[in-house]
């Protein structure tokens, strides 16, 4: 049996899976071996298997073993293996250390790295994998490298014909399960003489 995988914040007594042994008679479910730290518990008439406590990630994936014996002669038996794993959670979004950060800027350069933006994200794995974006601000002259974080102008600056300030808002987004996480960072550019 392999069920679907449970989240690390699943509660006590929580359905995993339902066991079930065709046989002439009733059969009575027991956990034999492998739940060495005591997670499941079964019904032993139904096959229902429940979670008895909180799941420690660290802890999985736990195999075990069910047998089901004939009611009216114990030394009749069959054992399955139910192989049970948890997904680590996206619990935290990331976080850049300062949500405002002003970057001076010189006209008349080429294209050129602005600054370069680092979010921190608390989850491990994809959970914690960033990607960069520029979510808005004037998205023909900037453009961000999604893998590293820098902050690119793609255009040169004249002070004297355009804005001389530009806000871009920068988003960090992880790669989480069940559902992707956002932080935010407005990088303000002043264009100088």
């Amino acid at each position: 049996y392999q069920p679907a995988y449970l989240s690390e914040k699943t509660l006590p007594d929580t359905f995993v899976v339902q066991i079930s042994a065709l046989y002439k008679v009733p059969v009575i479910y027991s956990i034999v071996s492998g739940d060495g730290k005591g997670y499941f518990i079964i019904d032993s008439s139904t096959g229902i298997v429940r979670t008895r406590k909180n799941l420690n990630l660290e802890d999985f994936p736990v195999i075990f073993n069910v047998r089901a014996t004939d009611s009216s002669n114990p030394s009749i038996f069959n054992d399955v293996s139910v192989n049970v794993d948890v997904i680590d959670e996206n619990d935290f979004p990331p976080i850049f250390p300062s949500s405002l950060l002003e970057e001076r800027l010189e006209e008349n350069l080429p294209a050129t790295q602005i600054v370069q933006l680092k979010a921190q994200d608390n989850d491990t794995g994809r959970n914690g994998f960033l990607t960069y974006g520029i979510l808005s601000g004037d998205g023909l002259k900037f453009r961000i490298d999604e893998a590293t974080g820098i902050l690119y102008s793609t255009v040169s600056f004249d002070y004297e014909e355009e804005p001389i300030e530009y806000q871009v808002v920068i988003y960090a987004e992880d790669d989480g399960i069940p559902e992707k996480k956002r932080g935010y960072c407005t990088v303000v550019i002043k264009i100088i003489d």
